[in-house]
């Protein structure tokens, strides 16, 4: 397998079907396994989806605003809170699902709209120390293409702990 990173069409192509089958494999789940934590005192799949919507909101506003702007510097939000105060434990699986399959079809719409100067463009000021999944030391520089692909791989991490065929923690 090759270390370089895939051609930016090729990575929306995978994300796109990522997406696409892991709602579908999400779906074999019942209302009931969805509900239930794999181990204590960590979420449910129905709340790991509702943090993966939350992400998705949070990410498609810096998506939109790195656009015009010519840092990555963004807000950061309570993510264990915003889990608890939506109630996703609450909501139908099926309609956590759907949403979360659907934002993720428009934001990868999104990205292949961006121009590739400025998913490429080098930014010297950010905050992906912080926020940031895989985090960049605040002296490197990076680009929205980066954040792009980081945020794709906090989604494949989430669904992983989810989709898992075993039970390892």
């Amino acid at each position: 397998m090759s270390s370089e990173p895939l051609e930016i069409n090729d990575f929306l192509l995978d994300y796109r079907k990522l997406v696409e089958t892991s709602a579908a494999r999400l779906l074999e789940l019942s209302e009931e396994q969805s509900k239930v934590a794999k181990y204590p005192g960590k979420w449910s799949a129905r709340e790991i989806v509702g943090h993966l919507i939350d992400s998705a909101a949070n990410n498609h506003q810096r998506f939109v605003r790195a656009q015009f702007s010519e840092d990555l510097v963004f807000q950061g939000y309570e993510q264990a809170e915003w889990v608890r105060v939506q109630r996703y434990i609450d909501e139908p699986w099926h309609q956590l699902i759907q949403l979360w399959k659907h934002y993720n079809l428009h934001l990868a719409h999104l990205i292949s709209a961006i121009p590739k100067q400025t998913l490429t463009q080098s930014r010297a000021l950010h905050n992906l120390d912080h926020i940031a999944w895989e985090t960049v030391d605040k002296k490197q520089q990076t680009t929205l293409e980066y954040f792009v692909r980081d945020y794709v791989g906090h989604l494949r991490h989430h669904l992983a702990q989810i989709l898992a065929e075993d039970n390892d923690p």
